[in-house]
């Protein structure tokens, strides 16, 4: 039976590995010998590859060893934590207690693709607010010891001022390693919006250009965050900013916020709907910056599909017309298509049809059935303001437990243009946790079934937050409880409305889904595994200890969840206990992975597993055992036959 490594199966996704495996798919002829020969490498890009000494880039002290922080595995962990959650067993909402960065290499596996849309809030680098400790190899230990899970002296972290030396610098190093993670979790159709001020603004666009692709920048906000204008001297600053990049812009989907009476002109038999170009209209994209988008459709002037809309096509036909993205009258550019042909095959003559304007011309456009607008660049209301924020916390609270949070108005604005009604948002600096807030609030609003992940680190409240006069020891402290406090608030109004409807016939709650009113809480730690560190002083001893090597202090819950993530499974993903003669036998994401951590484990434990692949029927089945967990030898032996029999083949033991 085979055992889990430490090394490899303990660790967070490994980074560097998959991409050599992506060069090697693709460029096979560059390696020697198992070996990138950078020569090969600059021949087969030909004239893509810039050597000259002065060319155009972003670069700043420390930023090839940022880039290299994010391609180190952790090899920590995410411990569960039941009795600070709500709802466990049945929510798929998760928040984590730890630092973001090495949160964000454990969720590589589990979440992969996975996010629908980010928000972040990070620190705005005001020479006030802390920069986490990454100057540490290993970023896990440094965490341990921050937190004082280690007996040597507490870590603090500290404010970045500008009499620093490295003022920017500290900053870009703190950012480039989160946000190169946090792309690797976005879905290709995701969006990712970052909060910021001016002290920052423009080095976080030339770091998302780099992360993201300069290509996929979609706007910036300016948002009216001070009603009351701060007066810095020579300008009374009244707003803060807020970028939006695409994972990738030709698969990126977003939504139009909600706009009451629209009026539509047209309607099938999906619904109202009215005509949009689907010609992009941003001046920076055209046939050479995005080639791609630049294709024609052939277009059936003697056949329409409706009394309106004429038959499309990708493909060229005999007397069909070829029609191209227009030509800007204002300054004569050449606009291409707002969809690639991969995702505009799958809706000809559905959602994009051909349509004859008035002046006589062909135009190719969208249907769109959204009762609303397009999200605007401008937020100048008082839903935006931090005032409107600190009154959230406070009227949740009493007082004033944390200083200007987000308020959940413009967080609510983002999620609706960046996720649909399934869709997972991913906050890794939660603060006191507005997005949770926005996306609970927002389920309510629109009966939707969105997930939140928020990732904060349990930062002290001393120093200037209102929280340190409280009970709150750490800001992550306040977020869960502004979570509780929310979902409690939501529940009550819940059951208000049902008593409120009981009787009534006209009301159809079967349409509406059941509210997720829950969240899981896990805590970053280190392994629950002891990894093998032979004494060769004391060898009895640490023979001894080997044989048990989860550590005394952790649950098999504590185990169970750490091989989620090693087997790349989703933290919420559902999990059934059951009894096989006597023994507790876990099965998770129905049957995808069945783990059994009792002690003294005979035959009959074995063959009921085996039993369970033809009765939960998946497509694939792993096994894990504890390596001291089998009755004897010869069971741990016939364990593996057993199985195999089965078409088991994957079985391995801690």
């Amino acid at each position: 039976m085979e055992k889990l490594d430490p090394k490899t199966d303990g660790a967070s996704a490994d980074i560097v590995g998959q991409n050599i495996e992506k060069l090697e798919q693709f460029f096979p002829e560059i390696f020697s010998e198992g070996k990138i020969d950078l020569d090969i490498l600059r021949e087969t890009m030909g004239e893509y590859v810039d050597d000259r000494q002065e060319r155009y880039s972003f670069n700043w002290n420390g930023k090839s060893r940022a880039r290299l922080i994010a391609q180190t595995p952790s090899t920590g962990t995410l411990r569960p934590c039941p009795e600070e959650s709500i709802n466990w067993i049945t929510t798929k909402n998760i928040f984590i207690e730890g630092d973001n960065l090495e949160v964000l290499k454990l969720l590589q596996k589990s979440y992969h693709k996975k996010i629908k849309m980010i928000y972040i809030d990070p620190p705005y680098n005001t020479g006030k607010e802390f920069i986490y400790p990454d100057k540490f190899q290993d970023n896990l230990e440094t965490y341990l010891r921050y937190t004082g899970q280690k007996d040597e002296e507490g870590l603090k972290l500290s404010p970045n001022t500008e009499t620093s030396g490295r003022f920017h610098t500290n900053w870009l190093n703190m950012m480039l390693p989160r946000l190169n993670l946090a792309r690797n979790l976005l879905r290709d159709d995701g969006v990712i919006f970052i909060s910021i001020d001016d002290n920052e603004v423009s080095n976080l666009r030339k770091l998302c250009d780099e992360i993201f692709g300069e290509e996929n920048f979609l706007g910036l906000f300016v948002i009216n965050s001070s009603p009351s204008a701060i007066d810095y001297g020579h300008i009374a600053k009244v707003h803060d900013y807020a970028v939006f990049y695409a994972k990738n812009i030709d698969e990126t989907v977003s939504y139009q916020l909600p706009e009451e009476d629209k009026e539509f002109k047209y309607s099938d038999e999906i619904g109202p709907f009215n005509l949009y170009p689907l010609y992009n209209g941003n001046v920076a994209f055209n046939p050479k910056t995005r080639p791609n988008l630049y294709y024609p459709f052939y277009l059936n002037p003697e056949n329409k599909i409706t009394n309106d809309f004429f038959e499309i096509s990708l493909e060229e036909k005999e007397g069909w017309i070829k029609v191209y993205p227009v030509v800007s009258r204002k300054d004569g550019i050449q606009r291409v298509w707002r969809w690639s042909k991969k995702k505009a095959i799958n809706e000809l003559n559905q959602e994009i049809v051909g349509y004859k304007t008035d002046s006589g011309e062909f135009r190719i456009v969208q249907k769109t059935r959204h009762t609303g607008k397009v999200i605007r660049s401008l937020f100048n209301d008082k839903e935006v303001s931090s005032r409107r924020g600190t009154a959230e916390v406070e009227g949740l609270f009493g007082s004033k437990v944390f200083s200007f949070p987000k308020p959940t108005g413009l967080i609510k604005r983002f999620i609706k243009a960046g996720t649909s009604t399934e869709d997972i948002v991913l906050d890794f600096f939660a603060g006191s946790a507005p997005t949770a807030h926005a996306v609970l609030d927002l389920n309510q609003e629109d009966y939707a079934n969105r997930k939140f992940i928020l990732v904060q680190l349990p930062e002290s409240c001393e120093g200037g937050y209102e929280a340190s006069k409280s009970e709150y020891q750490t800001i992550a402290e306040i977020a869960k409880e502004r979570i509780r406090k929310v979902i409690k608030k939501i529940d009550a109004k819940q059951r208000k409305k049902a008593k409120d409807m009981e009787g009534n016939l006209f009301v159809n709650t079967e349409k509406a889904p059941k509210l997720d009113l829950g969240f899981k809480v896990f805590k970053l730690d280190s392994s629950n595994i002891k990894p093998w560190d032979a004494d060769f002083d004391n060898l009895k001893d640490t023979l001894f200890n080997a044989v048990e090597n989860i550590k005394p202090d952790r649950s098999e819950s504590d185990v169970l969840y750490e091989l989620l993530l090693k087997y790349g499974l989703d933290l919420a993903v559902p999990i059934e206990e059951r009894k096989i003669d006597g023994k507790t036998v876990c099965v998770i994401g129905e049957g995808a992975l069945i783990v059994c951590l009792a002690n003294k484990i005979n035959l009959e434990v074995v063959e009921g597993i085996a039993a369970l692949k033809d009765e939960l029927k998946p497509e694939v089945m792993r096994v894990v055992f504890k390596d001291s967990g089998f009755k004897d030898d010869v069971v741990k032996t016939n364990a593996v036959q057993i199985l195999r029999q089965a078409d088991i083949d994957d079985v391995k033991s801690l």
